[in-house]
C-alpha cells in the first residue's frame, strides 16, 4: 500500500489574520503557511528589552516609534507577516491597508538569535526584510555569547556588514546617529544558563 503525504493547508492572509486574532500564541505567516512562534528564553527577552529601552530613551522626542516583540509587520511582496524582536519606524506609521494593528514601514529591525531561528534570521528573513523600501539597518544579537552582527544599507542592493565580539566596543547605529556600547545590550545576561 502506498501512503500519500498529507497536503499542507495553505491559508490566505485573511484566514491567517482571523486565526491570529483568536490564537493564544503569536504566529508568523509565510506564503500561505502559519508558523507558531515559540516563547523566548530569559536571555532573549532581556537582550531585546535592553535594546528597546536604549532606543526608546535615545529617540524620545524624535520622529520615530519603537516597538518590542508584539508589533506585527506585513511584507506583501513576499507574503510574510512577522513579529520582529525590536523595530523602529519613522513617523507617521504606515499601516497595512484596512488594518490598525499591522505596520509596513520599519527603517530598523533587530532579531535576537536563537538556535532554531538563527539561519532563517540571517538568510530568508533578511532577504524578505530587504524588500521593504524604508528598511535601512539590521541588527542580529546572539543570546548565547557576546556577538552582534550589524548590516547597514549603503546604496540600492548594497549592505555593509560589521560584527562585534568585544563588550567594550561601541556600535554606531547610522540611521539614528546613535552610539551603543555592546556591553549595554548584554546587561544582566547570564551565559551560564544557556
Amino acid at each position: 500500500m502506498i501512503m500519500q503525504a498529507e497536503a499542507k493547508k495553505i491559508y490566505t492572509p485573511e484566514e491567517y489574520l482571523e486565526y491570529e486574532a483568536n490564537s493564544a500564541i503569536r504566529n508568523e505567516y509565510y506564503n500561505g503557511e502559519i508558523i507558531p512562534m515559540t516563547g523566548g528564553t530569559p536571555n532573549h527577552n532581556d537582550i531585546a528589552g535592553n535594546l528597546y529601552i536604549l532606543l526608546k530613551s535615545a529617540l524620545k522626542g524624535k520622529a520615530y516609534r519603537t516597538f518590542y516583540a508584539d508589533q506585527r509587520l506585513w511584507i506583501p511582496s513576499v507574503g510574510l507577516y512577522t513579529y520582529p524582536d525590536v523595530m523602529v519606524l519613522p513617523k507617521p506609521l504606515e499601516l497595512q491597508t484596512g488594518r490598525k494593528d499591522t505596520v509596513v514601514n520599519p527603517c530598523f529591525i533587530t532579531e535576537v538569535l536563537s538556535k532554531s531561528t538563527q539561519n532563517y534570521d540571517r538568510g530568508e528573513k533578511f532577504v524578505a526584510y530587504r524588500k521593504i523600501s524604508t528598511f535601512q539597518e539590521y541588527l542580529l544579537i546572539d543570546q548565547y555569547r557576546i556577538h552582534v552582527e550589524h548590516h547597514i544599507k549603503t546604496a540600492a542592493h548594497q549592505w555593509l556588514f560589521s560584527e562585534y565580539d568585544d563588550p567594550t566596543v561601541t556600535l554606531s547605529l547610522s540611521i539614528f546617529k546613535l552610539q551603543i556600547q555592546i556591553a549595554a545590550l548584554y546587561e544582566n545576561i547570564d551565559f551560564s544558563t544557556v
